[in-house]
């Protein structure tokens, strides 16, 4: 195994599957087929490099081959012939991404390569967590728990560049991809000028967590500079379908895309997010629907890529596919693996697995219906009516609590003329032709003889009721 300086920090096994029982017969030979071999004494083989290549005859009386660890820690047998690398441990990942290290994320010739976590932080047989490119594109990677997604990364869309929350160690830890000699698409991992002071590394925990790195002198420990999944909301579609994760906030939590409601309100308020959302209003295809933008997203999972498209290309592909929900674009520095450096994803079924990025990201775009003409005129009636509606009620309940503010006052007549909508005095009002009298006091007191008891007619919950003679007057 190899250690990496100044922490003894694993790196790489070569026997995870065939731990050694009896450490102190173990051999670790190189052999006259210009081979690595790791055995016991017992001549069971734990390990070896399997190396195809055949010593010419005569068989070599000496060994033909030699073995060094690099500063970069890569482990390589040599060809003492003709310095040719035999094999090399950069080219069988355990669980741990160095710097000058490439993982293979196409199979057109070889398997797709994965990071293996280790079992547990004392046994490093392989554990249930790996980390590698999408089988079917490698525009994107995965972290899988066994053979279910666990976290995803987002769609590849130029150089991946940590962001400037590092520029105290080095403004431009990367990742990026490239074509081998193979033919074969690579990831690659590191900075761009070499550096002797700058450890780092890329790791697949045993907790199920991509980890990048740095060895931190001061402390003498390893400082994550960047985590996934760093929250329980950045599980692999942990917001359900239409659903999305808001990194933005200070404690990421699941929201609906604009458009959208929770299928389970009560579910979504008790932080049950799996069920996701819905349209509001269904989507009829009319070929004129607009899209709305969405900035800084992580685009979804199960896309369609369809290459050399302009942006207007691209967004006239999702408009005229009536089953086009969404699309994104992007301008790629890729032109060096396929001659193409433009990347036009739609999306044709459920939108799964979004985030809102509190950094980075890009534009999504999603199909809503068109607001134009009467469907224009219906939404402003839908949003206006209600609120005067709400505003002459308030109005209403406002001049009815006054009447009765003031009418326990026994100020009648502030009631009657905020009724008539007027706030002049009573004079002003008695020189109005109006259809009710005002009456006076003295009136009522003249025409219920002093308030009689001969004058009541009865008595109920407001108080008592009396009769009276009344003279009908028409005012001039």
């Amino acid at each position: 195994m190899v250690q990496q300086h100044p922490q003894r920090t694993v790196v790489w096994v070569a026997n995870r599957v065939v731990p050694i029982t009896n450490l102190s017969s173990a051999m670790l030979v190189l052999t006259s087929s210009s081979n690595i071999v790791m055995s016991e004494g017992n001549g069971r083989i734990l390990w070896r490099t399997n190396n195809k290549i055949i010593i010419s005859s005569p068989p070599a009386t000496t060994i033909s081959a030699e073995a060094t660890l690099e500063n970069t820690g890569n482990f390589i047998l040599w060809s003492m012939g003709n310095s040719t690398i035999l094999w090399q441990s950069f080219d069988h990942p355990a669980d741990t991404l160095l710097p000058g290290m490439s993982l293979r994320i196409s199979h057109k010739m070889h398997q797709v390569q994965h990071l293996i976590s280790w079992k547990c932080p004392q046994d490093p047989s392989p554990g249930p967590f790996s980390y590698g490119a999408d089988p079917n594109s490698f525009l994107q990677r995965f972290i899988w728990n066994s053979t279910r997604p666990h976290h995803r990364s987002p769609v590849w869309t130029s150089y991946f560049l940590l962001g400037s929350y590092m520029d105290n160690l080095h403004p431009t830890i990367y990742m990026a991809v490239h074509r081998g000699d193979d033919d074969e698409v690579y990831m690659s991992f590191g900075t761009p000028i070499d550096s002797v002071s700058l450890l780092i590394r890329m790791e697949i925990s045993y907790t199920g967590k991509a980890n990048i790195l740095s060895w931190n002198s001061n402390m003498s420990s390893w400082i994550a500079l960047y985590t996934q999944p760093a929250h329980e909301c950045n599980l692999y579609a942990y917001c359900g379908p239409y659903g999305y994760c808001d990194n933005s906030e200070t404690t990421p939590t699941c929201k609906c895309l604009d458009g959208f409601e929770p299928n389970d309100e009560e579910a979504w308020i008790n932080g049950r997010f799996l069920e996701g959302c819905h349209w509001k209003k269904a989507l009829r295809c009319s070929g004129g629907d607009d899209f709305l933008t969405l900035p800084g997203m992580k685009v979804p999972d199960h896309f369609l890529f369809i290459g050399n498209k302009s942006f207007d290309e691209c967004t006239e592909e999702c408009r005229s596919n009536c089953s086009c929900v969404a699309y994104a674009y992007a301008n790629m520095s890729t032109r060096a693996i396929d001659g193409d450096d433009t990347r036009c994803l739609i999306w044709t079924g459920m939108l799964i697995d979004m985030e809102k990025c509190s950094e980075g990201g890009e534009n999504l775009y999603i199909r809503i219906k068109k607001i134009s003409g009467s469907m224009l005129t219906t939404n402003i009636l839908e949003i206006v009516l209600p609120v005067l509606a709400a505003l002459l009620i308030l109005i209403c309940i406002v001049l009815v609590w006054i009447c009765w503010f003031r009418g326990k006052q026994g100020s009648k007549e502030i009631c009657t003329m905020l009724m008539l909508g007027d706030m002049g005095s009573t004079h002003e009002l008695a020189d109005r032709k109006i259809d009710l009298p005002l009456i006076s006091f003295r009136e009522v007191a003249t025409a219920t003889q002093n308030f009689s008891d001969s004058a009541i007619l009865g008595r109920g919950g407001f108080g008592t009721v009396y009769k009276g003679t009344w003279e009908i007057r028409t005012l001039q």
